[in-house]
């Protein structure tokens, strides 16, 4: 059984937050909610515009503020930018990036196209990379931000038929690192949440019902996470609770090295 749904205590209070795949029902849509419940000023991007703006209304219903949303796909580096300047234009700075982008699939590398491959890389690595590089054009000159990515627990452990996603979301991992390190100096903290299994009605739709019980039979509690749970770890990382953090990858999950 899940746990209740949590309060807001203004963890993220008056803090501009771009939070990228953000429509549909999954961790994106989830953070995007608890941000704004927190209290931060949200901004949605999603390459769906369809699904964007759909999102954009039901946060509006929920919070009573309608958000700003740009459609972005996370692999064009030229929407990527213009993306980042939508967001200091509206509301002058940026102060929080939950990098929330990327894309699976199941294909065994023997058989494996370089189409496969890069697709999932180009989306899950080069377009975190692309919208952290932004984003810090951005916050090294105001002097502070934080910046969380949304990894994965095959970064670190083997999984038939994932090679592709498992080597991006490693990347993430050592992306997060790297980039810690160098935005250190300028107030800026990097981290990254590493999620297992949160179920939401598109994944729950593409993936067998079997399988889905296989993997919540893993997890420690033997139920995958909500959607939402992920995003309250993602809430702690952006927040000024986590100061002292940086360059973390912090699994949501009892999977781990």
């Amino acid at each position: 059984m899940s746990p209740p749904y949590p309060k807001a205590h203004g963890l993220l209070d008056g803090k501009v937050t771009l939070v990228t795949a953000a429509a549909g029902a999954g961790i994106g849509y989830a953070t995007a909610r608890r941000c704004a419940e927190e209290g931060a000023t949200v901004v949605l991007s999603d390459r769906h515009e369809r699904r964007l703006a759909a999102a954009a209304e039901s946060l509006a219903e929920l919070t009573g503020v309608k958000p700003l949303a740009v459609p972005c796909d996370v692999t064009a580096q030229a929407q990527v930018a213009e993306l980042f300047e939508a967001v200091v234009r509206a509301h002058g700075r940026l102060d929080v990036l939950v990098n929330n982008a990327g894309l699976g699939g199941t294909a065994e590398l023997a058989g494996m196209t370089d189409e496969q491959w890069h697709a999932v890389v180009d989306v899950t690595l080069t377009g975190t990379m692309r919208c952290t590089r932004a984003a810090l054009g951005h916050m090294i000159p105001q002097g502070g931000g934080a910046i969380v990515n949304n990894a994965s627990v095959v970064g670190w452990r083997a999984q038939r038929g994932q090679a592709h996603y498992a080597a991006a979301k490693a990347g993430v991992m050592a992306l997060t690192r790297c980039v810690a390190m160098e935005a250190a100096e300028h107030g800026i903290r990097v981290n990254a949440v590493a999620p297992s299994l949160a179920v939401h009605p598109f994944l729950a739709k593409v993936t067998s019902e079997e399988l889905l019980a296989e993997l919540a039979a893993k997890e420690a509690f033997g139920r995958s996470a909500e959607p939402w749970e992920v995003a309250n770890v993602i809430v702690f990382l952006a927040s000024d609770y986590a100061s002292y953090m940086t360059g973390e990858v912090v699994s949501v999950s009892s999977q781990h090295p």
